[in-house]
Formats: C-alpha cells, structure tokens, sequence
C-alpha cells in the first residue's frame, strides 16, 4: 500500500458558499467521530489552482448515520450510498466509502458495499487524478494511487487495470477523453491502449450518457484536442461515424486553403470559445453534408450540402437524444451557413427575416469561424454585424398590418392562400411599400384579386 501522501501547495479550501458547506460538513461529520474528506474532481482542480464546479464529500458514516446528521439531506442514490445536503443555493453530494464489485451491463456495479477505509473507496474510482482525498481544514492530501505524480506530470491513468475500469463502465473511455482535452493532459500509454482495444464497447452506452459527455468536451475547452483523441483511439468512428468521414474530403483550395473537411471542422473547434451546445453542435456538423455530396466538375462541389447536412445534423441529435429544441438551433445553424456570402445582395425584406432568426448571435459567431478556419475574410461577417446593429427589433419584427380575421372581415375564405396573402403583405411591409391596414388589404386585392363573390362596380 502506498503511504498518503501531503500536497504543500493546498492550505485551506477556496472560500465559496459551496466550498463553506462542503467544510461544514466535513466538521459536522469528523465531531461525530467519522471520517470525512473532500473528494474527486474538486480536489483536482484545487491541486491544479482551478476553482472547482462543484464539491464532494466521502465519509465513513453510514447512510442512515448521515441522516441522523443531516435530516435536511435527501437520498439520491439509496444503493450507492449517496446524499445530497442543500444549504440555500450551495449543493454538496456525500457517500459513504463503499468498494465495488461485478459490472454486468457496463454501467453499474451489481454488488455494492460499504467500507470503512479511504483507501478501498479509492481504488474503485475511475482515473488516479479523480483520486484523491484532502482534508479541508489542514490541506492534506491522501493519495493511494499516485495521483499527485500524475497530476504533476499531465498524465491521465486509470486506478489499476485499464482494462478492467473500461469494462466496469464503458463511458469512462469517453471521460478519459473529456478529462485529457480539458485539462491538457497526456493519456498514459497503457491506458490508451486499452480505450483502442476496447473502443467498441462505447457503443453500448446509453444515447444520453454519451450525449451529455460529447456536449461536455465540445463545451468544456480542447474540443479540437478531444476530437483528436476520439479520432485516434476509434471512438469517433464509433460514436460519429458521419463526422469520422470528413477525413480525407478534399475542398477546394481558393476557398479553403487549410485542407480537408475534418481539418477546416478541427479549425473551427479550435477557435470556439466558451461556446453554447448549441453553437458547438453547429460548428462540429455545419460541413457535414460534404461527404456524401463530393463532386469534381470544373471545381470541387458540394452542391445542396447545407440541406442535406441539416437532414443528417437532426438524424445524428436525435440518435444521441437532444432536446427539440437544441435539434430545432443546430438545424438552423446548418441551413442557413451558406447564407451569408448573399447578405449584401438581399432584397431589405429577406435580410430583415434572415437577422430575426432565432439565437442570431449564433449563426453570426458560426458564420466567424467559419471564416476564421477557411479563407480568413470577414467582409460579410462585418456587413451583417452593422445591419443587424443598424435594425431595432421593432424593425426587424413590426406589428402585422393585417391577421387573418382581418382578411375574413374582407370577405376571403380562409384556405392555403391565406399564408401567402399574409406573406406577401409582411414583404411589402418590410420593404416599407404598406404602411396601414388599409393599404395592405389593396396590396391583397391587387395580388389575389378581390373575394370571391365580390361585386365588381364599373363607373361610368
């Protein structure tokens, strides 16, 4: 057994409401004759000098024990051994040490027990980073697995057998990834070998699992990195294989310079940052109708790639179980890509519905990277910034001039025409042609006709 060990650089916890509630109750537990430390993620970043997102506790007290402690807490994970204490806003979740034992489906254990020892918790984590244990109140650390050499050294390692934590839970391959691209670190040898070996396994995964650890390493910073590393142990291909086959797509080289398909999408994860899911769903699937829609005539084409590729976006999103809404955003971030290299030659009423669409500062910043990762001119990008800077929303979205009991008062029956009667009037509107009811209704009767049955009177 490896001795724990102290970490010079970590006196005190960071002084956060979290952070304070997490320190409470690690009091409260150790006055009642437990053990108690903060654990995982929130102990690496503190090592690292990150502020942590959130904070854990593990305890030797029981479940019921730590009711009796805090009868406020509320059972998340009854089996598991895990509560979460809420003080106003603050939320800390608490377990009792426990080992594991027999993963048959790949997610949970069978067999869970309680222990008494920091040391067996320790071992059934998932990476020696996510490891380690500090006393809030002195700084030090214990460290069974050397997870402070790793840390130092930029290393992500399993806790024991790679092997055996991947086939315990087949998402951690997908956190080994998430965990490196983040945090800058190299994959240890053996532990990349085995996500290699056993990169098929990912597919077993629940579509929500894996979604919400793909929207963490496109949001969470190194999405390029990360999807280099999905590239390079197979998991893309897996996962994605739609985007794995941008590699290798040739474009051409007056208009993207950088290279293929994978390496202009790899450009644009580079240069996001802090992005939405939303807007980094986008940029990973804006290009990815080119591949099926490849062709050589006088140039390189990808004619109808933004359609299709939004046909493919909603198939892959709703594969990995998005929201609607989400789907709804990264469908139009797709559509609509292509879109501005036309914005200086739009009729006024087509660019004033192109800047109301919804989340627009996304389709701008989409637009950006683009850019960004191609040719480098933002001529377009500028244009469209000032227009949309120069055009109120009232202007963008006036008041309708006519509805369509408006235009059941004026005798039309309603039917499929009414769409394209209230379209026609919002055009001439935006184009300040109409500016009052009544001169939309004339605008009507010139383009329809009057309705049907009408009297028509000739003066003579």
């Amino acid at each position: 057994m490896k001795a724990p060990s102290a970490y010079s650089t970590i006196s005190r916890v960071q002084d956060t409401t979290v952070a304070e509630l997490a320190r409470a109750i690690v009091r409260r537990l150790r006055a009642a004759g437990h053990q108690a430390y903060l654990v995982g993620g929130c102990v690496r970043d503190l090592l690292l000098g990150r502020e942590p997102s959130d904070y854990d506790v593990a305890t030797d007290a029981t479940p019921s024990r730590m009711l009796d402690l805090f009868p406020q807490a509320r059972e998340v994970g009854a089996h598991f051994g895990v509560l979460l204490v809420r003080e106003a806003d603050a939320v800390v979740e608490v377990a009792t040490f426990r080992s594991e034992h027999s993963y048959r489906d790949g997610r949970r254990p069978d067999e869970v027990a309680f222990e008494t020892s920091p040391e067996r918790d320790v071992l059934r984590r998932d990476f020696t980073i996510n490891a380690l244990l500090l006393d809030p109140e002195t700084g030090r650390v214990l460290d069974f697995v050397d997870g402070e050499r790793d840390l130092r050294a930029g290393l992500l390692r399993t806790v024991g057998d790679p092997r055996a934590r991947f086939g315990e839970d087949h998402l951690r391959m997908l956190r080994a990834v998430r965990f490196a691209a983040r945090l800058g670190f190299r994959i240890e040898e053996a532990t990349l070998a085995a996500i290699g070996e056993l990169g098929a396994l990912i597919r077993h995964v629940s579509a929500e699992r894996t979604r919400d650890e793909l929207a963490r390493i496109l949001t969470e910073g190194g999405a390029r990195r990360g999807f280099e590393l999905l590239d390079a142990c197979g998991l893309l291909a897996a996962i994605l294989p739609e985007v794995a086959a941008m590699k290798g797509v040739e474009q051409p080289p007056a208009f993207h310079p950088e290279g293929d398909v994978w390496t202009h999408t790899l450009l644009l994860l580079e240069a996001m940052r802090a992005p939405t899911v939303t807007l980094a769903l986008g940029a990973l699937l804006h290009d990815v109708g080119k591949p099926p829609t490849f062709r050589v005539a006088e140039r390189i084409r990808f004619d109808g790639h933004a359609e299709l590729g939004a046909r493919m976006a909603v198939r892959i999103l709703e594969r990995l179980r998005f929201s609607g809404g989400d789907i709804r955003q990264v469908e139009a971030l797709v559509t609509h890509h292509l879109r501005f290299k036309d914005a200086p030659k739009m009729r006024e009423s087509t660019l004033k519905r192109f800047l109301r669409l919804d989340r627009f500062e996304e389709h701008l910043e989409m637009h950006r990277l683009d850019c960004l990762a191609s040719h480098g001119l933002l001529d377009n990008y500028r244009y469209v910034q000032q227009q949309r800077e120069r055009l109120p929303v009232e202007v963008l979205r006036p008041p309708r001039l006519v509805t369509g009991d408006d235009l059941i008062q004026a005798g039309y029956r309603p039917g499929p025409a009414f769409a394209r009667m209230l379209e026609a009037v919002e055009t001439a509107q935006l184009e300040s042609r109409v500016n009052t009811s009544q001169e939309a209704l004339a605008l009507v009767r010139s383009q329809f006709g009057p309705p049907e049955g009408a009297s028509t009177r000739v003066d003579t």
